[in-house]
C-alpha cells in the first residue's frame, strides 16, 4: 500500500479499496459536476438507486471510474477526499468513438489533446472537510505520482466557472492550453466551456 501522511494534519493518503467504492461514488460525483450520476440514471435499472448502482461501477475491475484508480485522504480512518487518476496512453489513434454521450465528447477530445500525461480524471472534498487543504494535498500526491510514472505532464479539465477549483489549479503552476463548450444536461450546474489545464513536470519544466 502507498501512503503519503502529513504529521501536521495527521492526514494520510492511501489507495483505495473496493470497500471505498460508495464513498468513492459519492465523490467522483462531486468531481464530475454530476456527469456520473446522470449517465447511471440512463443504466440504471428500475429497482436500483442511482448512486447503489454507481458504486456497482466503481467496484469493477475494469474502467477509467474502477476503484483502482483511485486514492483516498482520510483523518483517523474517514474518507475526507478523493483522487482519480492514471497516465494516458502515449497516443490516441482512434479518436471519439460516435457511441460516447453528447455530454461527455467534449471532455474525451480535450483528454486527446494530451496524450501522455498523467490525467486527474476527478479529485473531490467531502464537504466536512472542506478548506482544511485536502483537495491541496491530493494534488500534490498527484504530482508525485506523476512523476513515478515518468510523465512529463500532467494534465485535466475544469469548468470555466469553477473559479475556486481554478484558482487552485493555477496556484500550483496549471495554465489552460484549450477549450470546448460545455453540453447542457439536467441540473448541469455550468454554463460556458471546459478547460483543459495541463502543467509541464521533472527535469524540463
Amino acid at each position: 500500500m502507498t501512503e503519503f501522511s502529513e504529521q501536521a494534519m495527521t492526514l494520510t493518503i492511501r489507495k483505495a479499496k473496493v470497500e471505498d467504492s460508495p464513498k468513492l461514488a459519492e465523490l467522483m460525483n462531486i468531481a464530475g459536476e454530476g456527469i456520473p450520476a446522470y449517465l447511471w440514471e440512463r443504466m440504471v435499472g428500475p429497482d436500483e438507486d442511482v448512486m447503489t448502482f454507481g458504486a456497482r461501477r466503481v467496484a469493477r475491475t475494469e474502467g477509467g471510474f474502477s476503484y483502482t484508480n483511485a486514492y483516498v485522504a482520510t483523518y483517523d480512518g474517514t474518507i475526507a477526499g478523493m483522487l482519480l487518476g492514471y497516465r494516458l496512453p502515449d497516443s490516441d489513434e482512434t479518436g471519439p468513438s460516435d457511441e460516447i454521450p453528447s455530454v461527455v465528447r467534449p471532455l474525451v477530445e480535450l483528454e486527446a489533446l494530451v496524450p501522455g500525461s498523467w490525467y486527474v480524471n476527478a479529485v473531490a472534498t467531502d464537504s466536512t472537510f472542506r478548506g482544511q487543504g485536502v483537495g491541496r494535498k491530493l494534488m500534490e500526491w498527484a504530482e508525485h505520482l506523476a512523476n513515478a510514472s515518468n510523465a512529463k505532464a500532467l494534465s485535466l479539465i475544469v469548468a470555466q466557472d469553477n473559479a475556486r477549483a481554478r484558482k487552485l489549479y493555477e496556484q500550483l503552476g496549471y495554465q489552460v492550453i484549450a477549450q470546448r463548450p460545455i453540453v447542457s444536461f439536467p441540473r448541469c450546474p455550468h454554463t460556458g466551456n471546459w478547460m483543459l489545464m495541463k502543467k509541464a513536470i521533472g527535469p524540463s519544466a
